[in-house]
């Protein structure tokens, strides 16, 4: 089917699932009745979106739905297997377990950053900066450096909110260092930039991108990616060959196995806790390891041509073709919309 015709499906079984999750929770409610704390934790648990539907590219062309379900949430598998069977024969449905932000922000919810020695990519200092370095708010651990980006016609570096700010306290004006904290990052000696600007996000409310900017302390940068100068963006169709320079595991590649993916839930731990995202990209990894793993969030993902398609943010614990994990990306086009930028040429 084609991608319209793809799209209303999604939407007629996200209202299925939604009241088959609303059962499920009326189901786990009145089963507590009576148990102290245990109707609470139910509802709560039941109440969380269930799964994450999306459009799946299919070999040949058009588009199935994309499934996606978290262990550990009560009755989703079985609620996966409903949506499926009511998807028909073109339907994707795959585990990814938990969900999480690449970085280490405080608390226990996201994923740290792979130790230094154990790192592939640039965790060293690095001048003149360039793209896939570690760089950090100077309280966060370590992420990546994704891009470098033109507001007002002032140079700023791209990366993530929970890289570059890492929580709702962090301030405009806060030092970011090159590398992160992790990697041994320290102000004022390692210091690049400061907070500029972020997309803040928040407890309860649906967010599309992890997003922030950096002012830049010099402009003298390398723009080149490994596949070359990137300037131009496009919207992940699906099924591309992707890539990505981060500070974990370097470069790797991937297919972008599904786009427009709704409630992909996303756990922040202490502070945000979990946290809904719309209109996500996956990727899986196509070697024998995995995309991305902790520390690599805030990567620029780009097609083979070197046009860019997203920001990375989050990986599951499970998940594709060789089992190391799914990763998640923000679109590039709703990033740099959110932070009134534009790609540095």
């Amino acid at each position: 089917m084609d991608r319209d015709e793809a799209r209303e499906i999604k939407l007629q079984l996200a209202d299925f699932a939604r009241d088959l999750a609303e059962r499920a929770g009326t189901d786990a409610t009145a089963s507590a009745a009576g148990a102290p704390g245990e109707d609470s934790v139910a509802a709560r648990a039941v109440r969380a979106p269930t799964l994450a539907l999306g459009l799946a590219p299919r070999e040949g062309g058009g588009y199935g739905i994309a499934v996606r379900y978290r262990l550990g949430v009560p009755a989703a598998r079985s609620i996966a297997r409903r949506v499926a069977s009511e998807a028909g024969p073109v339907v994707d449905v795959r585990r990814t377990g938990r969900i999480r932000p690449l970085v280490r922000t405080g608390g226990t919810g996201p994923r740290p950053p792979v130790v230094t020695a154990q790192a592939a990519g640039e965790t060293g200092r690095v001048r003149p900066l360039r793209p896939g370095v570690s760089i950090a708010h100077v309280d966060v651990t370590a992420g990546t450096l994704g891009a470098f980006v033109l507001v007002g016609g002032v140079l700023h570096a791209l990366s993530n909110f929970h890289v570059l700010a890492g929580s709702p306290r962090a301030k405009v004006g806060d030092a970011v260092v090159q590398p992160g904290p992790a990697d041994g990052g320290r102000a004022p000696a390692d210091q690049v930039g400061t907070l500029a600007a972020t997309v803040p996000l928040a407890p309860g409310r649906t967010a599309t991108v992890d997003a922030a900017i950096a002012l830049l302390d010099d402009p003298d940068v390398d723009l080149d990616y490994p596949v070359g100068r990137i300037t131009t963006t496009a919207v992940a169709l699906g099924g591309e060959v992707v890539g990505k320079i981060g500070r974990t595991t370097a470069v790797t590649a991937g297919r972008v196995t599904a786009i427009e993916l709704d409630d992909v839930v996303v756990g922040y731990g202490e502070g945000l806790g979990a946290l809904r995202f719309d209109d996500q990209i996956e990727v899986e990894g196509t070697g024998s390891g995995p995309f991305s793993r902790g520390g690599d969030s805030g990567s620029l993902v780009y097609r083979e041509d070197g046009v860019a398609l997203g920001l990375l943010f989050a990986g599951s614990e499970t998940g594709g073709e060789n089992g190391t994990g799914l990763t998640y990306v923000n679109p590039i086009d709703t990033v740099l919309a959110a932070l009134d930028a534009r790609l540095a040429v």
